[in-house]
């Protein structure tokens, strides 16, 4: 869930929780708004753990000639981070 969706489903549910003024037989809109608000706080939360979440990654690339045969060897390593 992005950061949007979640901040969508707050409004929406806080519209429910607090301007709706509707009465629906079996439907209670005041705890679905508040279902909706604790939904968007999750996907928020969420969404910024995700962003601020780094993945790093480096890449080494090493050339060199090979004194027995006069080749150009080039050698390319990527380490990842292992906490990921």
């Amino acid at each position: 869930m992005s950061i949007g969706a979640g901040i969508f489903l707050l409004v929406v549910g806080a519209i429910l929780a607090f301007a709706v003024d509707l009465q629906v037989a079996g439907i209670d809109l005041k705890t679905i708004g508040y279902i909706l608000m604790l939904a968007g706080l999750v996907g928020v939360i969420l969404g910024i753990v995700l962003i601020t979440r780094r993945r790093q990654s480096v890449s080494t690339t090493r050339s060199a000639v090979d004194p027995a045969s006069g080749e150009q060897i080039t050698r390319q390593t990527t380490e990842r981070d292992p906490l990921i």
